[in-house]
């Protein structure tokens, strides 16, 4: 009996990051279907083109935008800092697939994870940085 992987068993994994968002991605060679927690990624990320664009951008670069399906386990954040989580761990398993794929990606700033995250609001202030208002009497 021989061990002969099925080429649909085949997964690629990228974990992506963005303020409070994790993403773990997993690619499959497939028809180009993007699920996110288990719902389709269009009704998951609300219809929004931008979104949308965002998540898909490593593929389209690369011209592999109906070549995968990818799975996603979005958590954390908002839609904003998921979507851009969800593009870098992408970006990863895109590296992983192909090594030169790296070059590309790197040069349009898709394997650079945003580390902007929000500041602590300190005591005494009203947010991070903003002071009540002085008054001299």
């Amino acid at each position: 009996m021989s061990n002969i992987s099925n080429n649909k068993s085949i997964k690629y994994l990228g974990t992506g990051r963005r303020k409070t968002s994790i993403a773990r991605v997993k690619l499959i060679p497939g028809s180009g279907k993007l699920i996110i927690n288990g719902l389709p990624g269009e009704s998951y990320l609300q219809f929004s083109p931008n979104y949308l664009r965002i998540s898909y951008a490593p593929l389209t670069i690369l011209g592999l935008h109906k070549e995968y399906d990818i799975h996603v386990k979005a958590e954390g954040g908002g839609l904003t800092g998921q979507a851009d989580a969800i593009r870098l761990g992408i970006a990863r398993a895109l590296c992983i697939i192909n090594p030169e794929n790296r070059t590309t990606l790197k040069s349009e700033g898709l394997l650079s994870r945003d580390a902007r995250v929000k500041e602590r609001k300190k005591y005494g202030l009203r947010k991070a940085r903003k002071a009540p208002q002085y008054s001299k009497r």
